[in-house]
C-alpha cells in the first residue's frame, strides 16, 4: 500500500472511531461572529468570538496546539489545551486531521510572537476530509490535476485563487460600468433554432417534446438586435457561448462573451467606450494602466502600456506596412506567392483571397502587435453583421481591438437594412440555406434604430488583466477529456 492509500485508510479508521462515539462526522450549521477575515476585524482582546474553516496547519507543542484555520476570507491562529477543552474534547481533537472543517468558540488573545490568536474553550467538527490535501508548499504540480481539480488548486495556490478574484471583479465592475451608462442587463435564449452571429460550428441536441434539433448559441447578437428593434436603447448581456471548435492556450468550447448594443451610436463610439471599460477595469482592479505579463519562471515578458489614447489604424493600411505598399495592386497569384515564399506562411489552396490577406494580418500584425490597437474598416467578407461604409462599400466600419497578440473585442456600425442584411446572410450560407435565421430578418425589416455594438471575451480580457498565459488559468472548470479511472 503506497502512502497515500495508507493516509486514507487511517482517516476512514478516524471517521469510523468518530461515530463509535456517537459523534456525526458531518455535522449541521455552526453559528459564527463572521467570516474569518471578519473575526480578525472584530478581535479584540479578552473578547469571545467564534469562527470556522479548515484547519490547514498544525503545531504540536505537546500538551497545547496551534492550529491554522482558513476559509476564502484569511486564516486565523487557534490555541487548544486539555485544561481549555476538556478531556471529550482532547479525544475528539485526536482523531482531527488536516483539511478537517471544524467550528471554534474562543477568547481574543495576542501571543508573545505578536500573532492574534483565539483560545479555544469548545469546538465542534462540522466536516471530516477523507483525503489529505497536497503538501502546502508545493500544490499541484501536474497543471492537468490544477484543472481537473480545481479545487485542490484554489486551496493550495495562493496565486491561483488571487486570478479568479480578479475575474470575479472584472465582471463584477464589467456590470457596474455598464449600468452606471444607463445600459440594461438582459437575457436571450442559449438554445436556438438556427445557431446565429458568427461563423463558427454549434453544438447540437434535440428537444423530446417539441421534436425539433436546438443548438447551443454561438453568439448573442442577432437576440440583442431584436432588443433593438423593441425600443431598448441600450442593452448588454455577460452569458456563456458554445462553439464546437477546438481547445487552445486562447480557445475553450465554452467561455464567457459580454456584447453590448447601444442604439444610434456607431463604432466608433464603441470604440471610446471599450477603451475606456478597459482602462477602468486597469485601474480598478491592477491599480495601473501598465500590465506585465510574465512566464511559468516569473520572468517578465513583456510590458503593456493602456494608457489612452489608444491608436487607430486602417485594416488596409496595416497590411500595406507589412507586406509591400502594392499588395492590393497584385493579382491572387502574386499575393500567394508572396505569402508563401517570401513570409513563408501556410496557404491553403481552399482559401478565398481575402483570407490570404487575414492570414497575412493574423500571422504579421496580429500575433505582433502588444499594446493596444483599434484596426478599423475591414473587408465587409469578414464581417457580414456590419455596415458597409458609404465611402468604399468593399469595407464595413468596424474596429478589431488588438492586445498583446490576441483579438480582445471587435466592434461594428450595426447593419440594419434587411435587404442587405439578407443578401450578406445568403453570401455567408452557401449552399446551406436553411441556416438563414428568418425570425432575425422578420425583426429587421420592422425597423432597428442605427446602432453601435461590442463584444468582448470575458476569459481573454482576464488573459489580460491577470498575465495568465493560458485561457485554462481563468476558467474555473475548463473542458477536459474524461480521464481513464
Amino acid at each position: 500500500m503506497d502512502e497515500e492509500n495508507e493516509l486514507i485508510a487511517l482517516r476512514r479508521k478516524k471517521l469510523d472511531a468518530l461515530r463509535a462515539k456517537g459523534i456525526e462526522p458531518f455535522g449541521g450549521g455552526f453559528e459564527v461572529t463572521g467570516s474569518i477575515a471578519e473575526v480578525r476585524e472584530k478581535f479584540k482582546d479578552g473578547e469571545t468570538l467564534r469562527a470556522a474553516g479548515r484547519i490547514t496547519a498544525h503545531r504540536d507543542m505537546g500538551k497545547s496546539h496551534f492550529l491554522d484555520l482558513r476559509d476564502a476570507t484569511g486564516r486565523i491562529q487557534i490555541y487548544i489545551h486539555a485544561k481549555e477543552v476538556g478531556v471529550q474534547l482532547m479525544d475528539l481533537f485526536r482523531l482531527l486531521d488536516l483539511g478537517d472543517f471544524i467550528g471554534v468558540e474562543g477568547t481574543c488573545f495576542v501571543t508573545k510572537s505578536g500573532e492574534p490568536t483565539l483560545k479555544v474553550r469548545t469546538f465542534q467538527l462540522l466536516a471530516k476530509a477523507l483525503r489529505p490535501l497536497p503538501e502546502k508548499w508545493h500544490g499541484l504540480q501536474d497543471i492537468e490535476a490544477r484543472y481537473r481539480q480545481r479545487y485542490l488548486d484554489l486551496l493550495t495556490n495562493e496565486h491561483s485563487r488571487a486570478v479568479f478574484e480578479k475575474r470575479i471583479a472584472i465582471v463584477r465592475e464589467t456590470r457596474r460600468f455598464f449600468e452606471d451608462r444607463g445600459f440594461l442587463e438582459v437575457e436571450t435564449p442559449i438554445l436556438q433554432t438556427i445557431p446565429g452571429g458568427a461563423a463558427a460550428e454549434p453544438f447540437r441536441t434535440h428537444h423530446k417534446a417539441l421534436g425539433i434539433d436546438l443548438y447551443l448559441r454561438i453568439a448573442l447578437e442577432l437576440y440583442l438586435k431584436r432588443l433593438l428593434v423593441g425600443g431598448l436603447n441600450k442593452v448588454f448581456e455577460i452569458n456563456r457561448n458554445f462553439r464546437n471548435e477546438g481547445i487552445s492556450r486562447k480557445h475553450n468550447p465554452e467561455f464567457t462573451m459580454l456584447e453590448a448594443y447601444w442604439a444610434y451610436a456607431d463604432f466608433e463610439k464603441m470604440a471610446n467606450l471599450t477603451e475606456e471599460l478597459i482602462c477602468y477595469l486597469a485601474e480598478k482592479i491592477c491599480g495601473s494602466l501598465t500590465i506585465e505579463h510574465r512566464d511559468s519562471e516569473e520572468k517578465v515578458v513583456r510590458t503593456i502600456n493602456l494608457k489612452r489614447p489608444w491608436r487607430r489604424a486602417r485594416y488596409h493600411d496595416l497590411v500595406r506596412e507589412v507586406a509591400g505598399k502594392d499588395w492590393f495592386e497584385l493579382s491572387r497569384e502574386q499575393r500567394r506567392d508572396r505569402a508563401t515564399n517570401e513570409f513563408k506562411l501556410e496557404i491553403l489552396p481552399q482559401l478565398a483571397d481575402f483570407e490570404v490577406t487575414q492570414h497575412v494580418f493574423e500571422k504579421l500584425i496580429e500575433e505582433k502587435t502588444i499594446d493596444p490597437l483599434f484596426v478599423t474598416h475591414c473587408p465587409k467578407e469578414l464581417v457580414p453583421l456590419a455596415k458597409q461604409n458609404t465611402a468604399d462599400d468593399s469595407l464595413v466600419d468596424v474596429f478589431e481591438l488588438i492586445i498583446n497578440g490576441a483579438e480582445i473585442a471587435p466592434g461594428y456600425s450595426e447593419l440594419n437594412d434587411p435587404l442587405v442584411q439578407r443578401q450578406r446572410l445568403l453570401e455567408q450560407a452557401g449552399e446551406e440555406r436553411q441556416k438563414i435565421d428568418e425570425e432575425f430578418l422578420l425583426a429587421l425589416e420592422h425597423g432597428m434604430p442605427p446602432a453601435g455594438g461590442v463584444g468582448i471575451g470575458i476569459d481573454r480580457l482576464t488573459m489580460l488583466l491577470t498575465g495568465a498565459e493560458s485561457i485554462r488559468d481563468v476558467i474555473l472548470f475548463p473542458l477536459l477529456r474524461p480521464k481513464k479511472l
